[in-house]
């Protein structure tokens, strides 16, 4: 199986210091649902995980957060793609959750839903460290792009072997290149 995990807030989708509350608010960067459409047609298996504390925070509730996931899946359908997984952590940084990134919680349940002992080797596509930290818990390979929070990630120092890419459509455009 070639499975890629992702980041949704920066890699997919414009991400705000404000949060993104609502559907007018899920706005894809450009070229980022093409890209998922083409690695699916290309065989691999995509997953997304994503930190959600506007949840917890009271900025959404979990019915806006699941038309937001319905609204990403559907523009991704409309270009030929599939989604296979999304998993979220909807709780704040104080709720102790082993699920919020930089935790590998979501990366753990990732991995048992695809049957799989770990990441190990499996490209997990970011833009800040906390992305990056937790699929490397779990073996992942980091790539980080210079979209969302990306820039100011890349001023600090990354994990070993951490790929750079302008977006999610340059990592999409390496990972084919040779397939």
């Amino acid at each position: 199986m070639k499975l890629i995990v992702l980041d949704r807030d920066g890699v997919i989708n414009q991400d705000s210091d404000e949060f993104v509350k609502n559907l007018d608010e899920w706005i894809p960067i450009p070229g980022s649902i093409e890209a998922i459409a083409r690695l699916s047609k290309a065989g691999w298996t995509i997953a997304v995980a994503t930190n959600q504390s506007g949840v917890a925070r009271g900025l959404f509730d979990m019915t806006m957060l699941t038309d937001m996931h319905l609204k990403m899946q559907k523009l991704v359908m409309e270009q030929g793609g599939r989604i296979d997984l999304i998993v979220h952590c909807p709780h704040g940084p104080k709720d102790g959750c082993e699920c919020r990134k930089p935790k590998p919680g979501m990366f753990r349940t990732i991995a048992e839903h695809f049957e799989l002992p770990d990441l190990q080797g499996v490209p997990v596509v970011g833009d800040s460290h906390r992305d990056l930290h937790a699929g490397l818990m779990l073996g992942g390979t980091p790539y980080l792009v210079k979209t969302g929070k990306g820039l100011r990630t890349l001023e600090s120092n990354l994990p070993p072997g951490t790929q750079v890419f302008d977006d999610l459509a340059a990592v999409v455009d390496h990972l084919l290149k040779d397939r």
